[in-house]
């Protein structure tokens, strides 16, 4: 067994002998029932604007990007089967749980109070009721503490603070 370097080392070569592929994820689809409404609320969260891209067959794809991630969020007209407000969980990883909640009721959205999980799960709660506590995880332990917020078809993001990633959390 070796460090977790050195796993990490063996983890880039595939079981043929090569390189790996990266395979980042860069874009999460989400349901929406009125475009131009969902544009404004993540224009309003001040998101960078991608892509605004309507065609003559009524495909139309718009994409932002919330401030310093790696992914973006994807919704339009016929690009989704999916009912509008069924996606749930949305993490954003914060470094200070307080100031972006803090900026985000700054924009005009609303957004829950600092809470932590009390019981396993209790933040994947959608009414926030059971098995959540009042303010930010003891010693404000990374991972530990949460805010919600909804767009307006009821999509439903998460923050997390993460100040400490756990080892192994990182490619090497």
């Amino acid at each position: 067994m070796g460090t977790l370097d050195e796993i990490g080392k063996k983890e880039a070569i595939n079981t043929a002998g090569k390189a790996r592929v990266e395979m980042k994820l860069e874009v999460i689809v989400i349901p929406v029932s009125d475009v131009d409404r969902a544009k404004d609320f993540y224009t309003k969260l001040g998101w960078r604007l991608d892509a605004d891209f309507a065609f003559d067959n009524g495909f139309r794809v718009v994409q932002f990007t919330p401030f310093g991630s790696g992914c973006s969020v994807q919704f339009g007209t016929r690009i989704i089967s999916a009912k509008p407000g069924s996606v749930q969980g949305l993490y954003l990883v914060v470094s200070d749980i307080n100031s972006a909640r803090d900026e985000i009721l700054a924009r005009g959205v609303d957004v829950s109070e600092v809470f932590h999980a009390d019981t396993p799960g209790a933040q994947f709660e959608r009414n926030g009721l059971g098995g959540r506590g009042s303010g930010p995880a003891l010693n404000r332990a990374s991972y530990g503490s949460f805010a919600t917020f909804s767009d307006p078809d009821g999509n439903g993001w998460l923050l997390q603070e993460v100040t400490t990633r756990l080892p192994g959390r990182v490619w090497p």
